[in-house]
C-alpha cells in the first residue's frame, strides 16, 4: 500500500520546519508562558530556532505570540 502524502504526517515526514525568535522578555509573564518559551528552547532575547512544523509547535508558538515572531517558516 502506498505512503500518505497528505495530511500533518505528511508534513513532518517532509521535513518541514519553521524559526521562531523571540524578542519580547518574559519578565512579569505568567508561569506557563515561560515554561513555554523554555520549551521551545527560547530563553534570552533575540533568540533563534528551527523547530519542526507540528500542530503541538504551532499551538506553543499561538500561546505565546506576544513574545516571538516567526521568521522563515519552510
Amino acid at each position: 500500500m502506498p505512503a500518505d502524502t497528505t495530511g500533518p504526517k505528511a508534513d513532518a515526514k517532509a521535513g518541514k520546519t519553521i524559526t521562531v525568535e523571540q524578542y519580547r522578555s518574559p519578565i512579569r509573564r505568567p508561569k506557563v508562558q515561560q515554561q513555554t518559551l523554555i520549551g521551545l528552547g527560547l530563553n534570552k532575547m533575540n533568540r533563534r530556532r528551527t523547530l519542526k512544523d507540528t500542530p503541538a509547535v504551532r499551538g506553543m508558538v499561538h500561546k505565546i505570540r506576544h513574545l516571538v515572531r516567526v521568521v522563515d517558516g519552510e
